[in-house]
């Protein structure tokens, strides 16, 4: 094991002392060394007696989202504080998520039926702005309901359906 770098801190809050140690370090005895991050935490009394301790150990992809969960859970416990913070209130579900096939096929049905913008959003639980910027991606045009985007002079085809040379 390799610490790349490590930060300690102690903190006194009301009349214990918090003393919190988080070190970047890889496994050097794997075959393929990876990143991790070990938290460690202690807690005494006023006394010195031990209040809290304990340690994670994560891979360091999860670090943040496992902070994330902690800092939540503890607030919501403590009733310290709001809810999850993750999502702010009133942003639809499926926002930045990413779309498949049948959903993009599902956008340009009921676009060229005839949809509003908002209609359209609050089925698939986005936003409008998210709406029209997916509408060119499945051919249609989101400045004008119902229509498909123009073909370009390049891609249309003759008459005798061959493409233009």
């Amino acid at each position: 094991m390799s610490i790349i770098e490590e930060r300690r801190t102690e903190i006194r809050a009301q009349e214990i002392t918090y003393q919190i140690a988080v070190a970047t370090r890889t496994d050097d005895d794997r075959a393929e060394p990876t990143p991790r991050v070990m938290i460690t935490l202690e807690a005494g009394g006023p006394g010195g007696e031990p209040v809290a301790e304990g340690s994670l150990d994560l891979d360091v992809a999860v670090a943040a989202t496992v902070a994330d969960l902690v800092a939540d859970g503890l607030l919501a416990a403590t009733g310290a504080g709001r809810g999850p913070r993750r999502r702010s209130a009133g942003r639809p579900a499926q926002q930045g998520r990413p779309w498949n096939e049948e959903m993009d096929a599902e956008l340009e049905n009921r676009w060229i039926a005839g949809e509003s913008v908002a209609e359209i959003a609050t089925y698939f639980e986005r936003t409008p702005g998210g709406i029209r910027a997916r509408l060119p991606r499945v051919g249609c045009d989101p400045e004008n309901p119902g229509c498909y985007l123009p073909v370009p002079p390049s891609r249309r085809t003759d008459l005798d359906g061959e493409e233009p040379t």
